[in-house]
């Protein structure tokens, strides 16, 4: 019998917005490039008012939103659990999700009243991507929301390193993580983030347990949980936290680790004009590919060409027929 979810995910719900902006505006503003920032309202309305008059794009997102959204786009069958509040971002993210044919906890629930959470992406010229986040409601998202019986019916899950920001989010994660290993559904992580390793190691790490089946890291996220400039070293490290990983290299590629050999998967060149939803676009390729019979290779390749192909584009999704063409 077969489960019904290819893969559940658990993370951030927050509405992206994307810009294009210079540096000098950056700097101007005293943000942090190329890297994501957690904000509280104050900080984030500040910012949105010196944007007022520059052009946006607006999407259901968090990491892992972002990376279900792909596995469904593909074909998979997929289900997110979140938290947003009753206002009019909340009713466009749920709207926006189930647009995308992804089940979620949020149908049919009365919501709270408060602040749906919000991602300012500024994308610089250079294709770099810097995130202001205001975690609002999301932060407190916990184990209220989510669905054991759903995660039980599912092959894999997915969690997102930044649930590691708060403590109900923490340990929201951590009993996902137990009730998919207690019924037998493989478990997947990503580190997400940079800072996260920089700042929430030891929360990472309580996140991964006694170990997961598969984790998902960029080459500076996996050499920072490694304590590492050795490649090689943070390699070994991943090796002794979960039975397989991918780790993406950029421009470089990938390097996937089947449990028994490491694969190396070159990348597609391309000329990238924003990186946002990179590492997630190639999660949920991957994802969809594992669970529709590809290899560990196969898998990868379908993802590196995902994932090169997003960085052509603004915004963290192609269109539905962008990436089914990919698969051939």
């Amino acid at each position: 019998m077969g489960k019904k979810y290819n893969v559940y995910g658990v993370g951030n719900a927050l509405v992206d917005i994307e810009y294009k902006v210079s540096p000098e505006l950056l700097q101007k503003l005293n943000i942090d490039k190329g890297v994501m920032t957690l904000l509280d309202e104050e900080s984030q309305n500040r910012i949105l008012e010196n944007l007022k008059n520059v052009d946006c794009h607006k999407s259901c997102g968090g990491s892992a939103a972002n990376t279900i959204v792909a596995i469904s786009q593909l074909g998979g069958k997929a289900f997110y659990s979140c938290k947003v509040a009753g206002d009019e971002f909340g009713d466009f993210y749920i709207q926006d999700l189930l647009d995308c044919q992804v089940e979620t906890n949020l149908k049919d629930v009365d919501r709270q009243s408060g602040t749906t959470g919000k991602c300012l992406v500024l994308v610089t010229p250079d294709a770099d991507r810097t995130m202001n986040t205001f975690l609002g409601i999301s932060g407190e998202f916990s184990t209220n929301e989510l669905s054991p019986e759903a995660i039980a019916d599912s092959e894999y899950i997915y969690l997102e390193g930044y649930l590691v920001t708060s403590p109900t989010g923490k340990e929201a994660a951590i009993k996902a993580r137990e009730i998919a290993a207690n019924a037998g559904v493989k478990t997947t992580f990503t580190l997400s983030d940079y800072n996260m390793v920089k700042f929430f190691k030891d929360g990472l790490l309580d996140i991964i347990g006694p170990g997961l089946d598969f984790i998902f890291a960029n080459e500076s996220e996996a050499l920072g949980l490694a304590e590492t400039e050795d490649f090689q070293v943070a390699i070994d490290k991943l090796k002794t936290l979960s039975k397989g990983f991918a780790v993406t290299r950029g421009p470089q590629g990938s390097v996937v680790f089947d449990g028994e050999k490491l694969i190396e998967i070159p990348a597609p060149q391309v000329k990238a004009v924003d990186t946002v939803g990179a590492g997630d676009m190639y999660a949920g390729a991957f994802l969809y590919g594992i669970t529709h019979g590809m290899s560990y290779e196969a898998a990868g390749t379908l993802a590196s060409k995902a994932a090169s192909q997003i960085v052509t584009t603004y915004g963290p999704r192609l269109k539905t027929e962008e990436l089914k063409a990919l698969l051939g």
